[in-house]
């Protein structure tokens, strides 16, 4: 799936947990994350840090390709 907006990332990142039966909560444990971060970043907020963007990328296997 192509990424154009922080809503599919997000769109991406919900599936992932959720087809890995996680709550919010457990996957930001596992993300080493705020559970508030972990829901901002679910519900697409457009200013997140981008390092623990791509730490919870990362964790759920999605990789993030520049051309």
């Amino acid at each position: 799936m192509e990424v154009v907006t922080v809503k599919d990332l997000a769109k991406i990142i919900k599936q992932k947990r959720l087809s890995m039966g996680l709550t919010q909560s457990d996957a930001s444990a596992l993300c080493n994350v705020g559970v508030r971060f972990f829901s901002e970043l679910e519900n697409g907020k457009s200013t997140l840090q981008i390092d623990k963007v791509l730490k919870v990328a990362n964790f759920f296997g999605i990789k993030i390709i520049a051309e």
